[in-house]
């Protein structure tokens, strides 16, 4: 496949020669400064290599061509001259010992240090097939491509893995005489394939072999967006050496971590979820078919927290007395030495380098009250009526230590899980939050059984976060919109992100254009675990599941008619979705759009057609083979046509009624614009109750708004009824829909409702109210709203500029001017498209 792009279009390239050599397991050993608002440090890659690698022995024919047949002229190393050394004198940087001097430079914004960085070049990058320029090499040498961007590479370098003490067990010589490429892979081999019972075993040799010696330095070379590296004489991937180290350092405008602060005013930095992923963190393979293990040594000043995917609740490195250990850290801006604490993380379940997630602040713990789910905590016998979460037989994944597996884990309905925030939304958090973690678990656990992670940590993070969510393998970040308003917000949003555990982690895409396998279902799978957690009786539960209904069919629609055809479409790639090139490498459709990022229509048309499905079956029929499909299909990477087919094989033939994959991907998955089914079900469905209430309200609100200043003494005031978060936004769109609303009626609306003491989706269409009808008394919600609730915000500036009111206008350009420094960058970008 040759990938062409043009920096004029928006799809993002994973380079990553992944049908060659696959990363097995990454350790990653940081330091991260916030003088000079970097991440440096080395990453060690461990590989696999097998026969369908060794037949592309001709590798570099296919990665390594360039479209002008330029030759790519690669870094020449310096002789190496590393001694061999015991693993030991290695271990300062992992804090074995008492005191470590770690140095730091300046801010890096020139990238003329002589590294070889990832440049922005005006062309883009033209082919992902490169020549290499073979010289005096003799033969072509093979080529291992790494996803790369926005980072100063240092050196690259093999690892001896012989080097460590008593690595003799895993080679078939009981000693290491001599040493040589053949036995360092072998090494490596029979570590990354241990039994998963020996994982514990398996990180210690890991970490091991991520302290000892280099053998010799590697050619390297960076592009836009990967990292070539080839070793002279090494023709085939499983020539090419299996453990290497890479020294590097992030830039501060890197795209895959966000340097900003917190509510508190406090330093913080975070991934944020960046259309690139974690490239411009760490050289990686970024295709979701690379699931690779990791873990991370972090360090920075003591006064930080660090938090991160892991299988372990790590706290600072400490000694026997209780006290962390005094590492040194020298840092060059402010000129001083200051105290830095060590922070390690482990991940035993194979997943995408693309879920690595890390945040760094001064996050304060929030600790629950006296736990008033301690009972549902606790492992006990399955009842009966959840004695088809259990299935027996081997799991279909490569092997790791599983949870699925685990008696005791199945049986957990509430995972161990810790709570943290800015110290300033520290009653926030209580008053919301934390009451809502026990019961929302409990409640995915009674729909869909074992959780896939053992632990749960749950992130407020900081003002200019993208979106109200983002889930990650054992952390979840929430947005501080959530914290407002009544729990009905927090609630639901918690669900959908937990809900990520099974579907988008357990569960991956194996094509990443294909989104409504994970935001479907956890959109579709929200409703069901909300409506568990607040233990609502069927009829209720029924109702506003409905009214949700209603709500997400007027966004919908709303979605078609103001996007472009060609991003409506759940499976763009059609009959190739999930292919790849030769190599490996693929192009992500759209993947850099700015605006893709606001869209919901992976979201929206994924939840109907879960629905449609769910209504087809019936909810029992329905949960219990989404039960049997995630015990199936765990801890592996999916496509469309994997749960549609499994799906119709477990529909009763009558229940069927012309029912197929093709079909559903016709109507529902290849095609733009409203699924005609979903046309059919919304015309012929009557209006649920809660929503007929609504309806009720708006005409009395249009009443008033049409009665004159001054009324006769006689006529009756309006009583208005109380009503439910999700119909307030309803009755809010519907009064969208008037072509007028007088300031009486929008003060009388504010006060009635309390309007902006509601939750975030309610002052979203509250402050939409004020723009439209230009009720200036109120302007002040609606810059509150910019500033705070900026994962909500950004379309308000467009509404704002639209009025071509002067006023308006001054409202928008004045709040971006306050936040555009702290704007998550796609967000700025598009906000200033409005603006300027």
């Amino acid at each position: 496949m040759d990938i062409k792009l043009d920096p004029s279009r928006d799809d993002l390239p994973l380079m990553a020669n992944t049908s060659h050599i696959l990363v097995k397991h990454y350790v990653l050993d940081l330091d991260v400064d916030f003088e000079s608002q970097i991440i440096e440090g080395t990453i060690v890659l461990f590989f696999e290599s097998g026969d369908r690698f060794e037949k592309q022995s001709g590798s570099t024919k296919d990665t390594c061509r360039s479209e002008s047949n330029e030759a790519c002229s690669f870094r020449m190393p310096a002789p190496c001259h590393s001694p061999v050394t015991d693993t030991r004198t290695f271990s300062s940087k992992t804090g074995y010992n008492d005191f470590a001097i770690c140095g730091k430079g300046e801010k890096d914004t020139s990238g003329k240090d002589g590294n070889h960085d990832n440049q922005e070049q005006a062309s883009g990058i033209s082919s992902s097939k490169y020549r290499c320029d073979t010289g005096n090499h003799g033969s072509e040498d093979f080529l291992l491509v790494l996803d790369c961007c926005d980072l100063s590479v240092l050196k690259v370098e093999e690892v001896d893995v012989a080097a460590v003490p008593g690595i003799d067990k895993f080679t078939r010589s009981p000693k290491l005489t001599v040493v040589s490429e053949e036995l360092r892979n072998q090494i490596v081999h029979e570590l990354v394939t241990l039994p998963a019972g020996r994982w514990r075993e398996q990180l210690d040799y890991y970490a091991g072999c991520s302290q000892a010696p280099g053998c010799g330095e590697l050619l390297f070379d960076t592009d836009t967006w990967s990292l070539q590296i080839r070793k002279t004489g090494a023709q085939t991937a499983t020539d090419f050496p299996h453990a290497i180290r890479i020294w590097y350092s992030t830039k501060p405008q890197g795209r895959s971590v966000t340097w900003t602060s917190d509510q508190s005013g406090r330093p913080c930095v975070y991934t944020m979820g960046s259309p690139i992923n974690n490239r411009a963190l760490f050289p990686c393979q970024e295709p979701p078919v690379a699931m690779s293990t990791w873990q991370a040594t972090v360090r920075t000043a003591a006064s930080f927290v660090v938090l991160m995917s892991g299988e372990n609740a790590a706290k600072p490195t400490q000694l026997r007395e209780g006290i962390t250990i005094p590492v040194l850290y020298f840092c060059s801006v402010s000129k001083h030495i200051c105290r830095c604490a060590s922070w390690h993380y482990y991940v035993t379940m194979p997943m995408p380098a693309s879920t690595f997630t890390i945040a760094v602040g001064s996050w304060t713990e929030m600790k629950p009250e006296p736990c008033l789910f301690k009972d549902l905590a606790a492992e006990r016998a399955l009842s009966p009526s959840e004695a088809d979460f259990r299935y027996v037989g081997i799991c279909g994944h490569t092997e790791y230590p599983c949870r699925f597996q685990n008696p005791s884990a199945t049986t957990q309905e509430i995972i161990p899980h810790r709570v943290f925030a800015p110290v300033c939304l520290q009653g926030a958090c209580q008053e919301t939050l934390l009451q809502l973690v026990p019961p929302c678990l409990s409640a995915a656990h009674s729909i869909l059984g074992t959780h896939p992670f053992a632990r749960l940590d749950i992130l407020i993070v900081p003002a200019n976060f993208p979106s109200l969510g983002m889930a990650s393998p054992h952390i979840i970040f929430l947005s501080q919109s959530v914290l407002t308003g009544a729990s009905h917000l927090c609630g639901t949003r918690l669900c959908h992100e937990i809900a990520h555990a099974w579907f988008g982690l357990a569960i991956g895409a194996r094509d990443w254009t294909e989104e409504w396998l994970s935001e479907g279902f956890a959109t579709h799978l929200e409703d069901v675990f909300w409506a568990e957690a607040q233990q609502l009786a069927p009829h209720e539960a029924q109702e506003q599941q409905e009214l949700k209904a209603c709500l997400r069919w007027c966004r919908l629609q709303d979605e078609v008619r103001n996007s472009p055809e060609e991003m409506q479409v759940l499976r763009p790639n059609k009959e190739k979705t999930g292919h790849v090139s030769d190599s490996g490498s693929s192009v992500i459709k759209h993947g850099l759009n700015p605006e893709k990022v606001f869209m919901q229509v992976h979201y929206l048309k994924g939840y109907f057609l879960l629905r449609f499905l769910a209504q087809r079956l019936g909810d029992d029929t329905y949960f219990a083979f989404l039960r049997k499909f995630v015990y199936t299909f765990h801890g592996q990477l999916i496509l469309s046509q994997d749960f549609l087919q499994m799906l119709l094989e477990n529909i009763p033939e009558e229940k069927r009624l012309k029912l197929s994959v093709e079909n559903i991907f016709r109507d529902w998955l290849e095609s733009s614009g409203i699924p005609q089914p979903l046309q059919r079900e919304r015309q012929a469905g009557a209006e649920c109750g809660l929503a007929r209430q609504v309806s009720a309200e708006v005409e009395k609100w249009i009443r008033v708004n049409r009665r004159p200043r001054k009324r006769k003494r006689r006529e009756a005031e309006e009583v208005f009824e109380k009503l439910l978060p999700d119909q307030l936004v309803l009755l809010l769109e519907h009064l969208l829909e008037q072509k007028t609303l007088n300031p009486r009626t929008l003060q009388s609306l504010e006060r009635t409702y309390h309007l902006p003491q509601q939750d975030a989706e309610v002052r979203h269409r509250w402050c939409e109210l004020i723009v439209k009808h230009k009720y200036t008394k109120a302007y002040k919600d609606v810059e509150r709203f910019l500033q705070e609730d900026q994962a909500m915000g950004v379309y308000l500036y467009g509404e704002l500029m639209l009025s071509e009111d002067s006023r308006q206008q001054q409202v928008a350009h004045r709040c971006f001017e306050l936040t555009k420094e702290q704007m998550e960058r796609s967000s700025a970008e598009v906000v200033a498209e409005m603006l300027f």
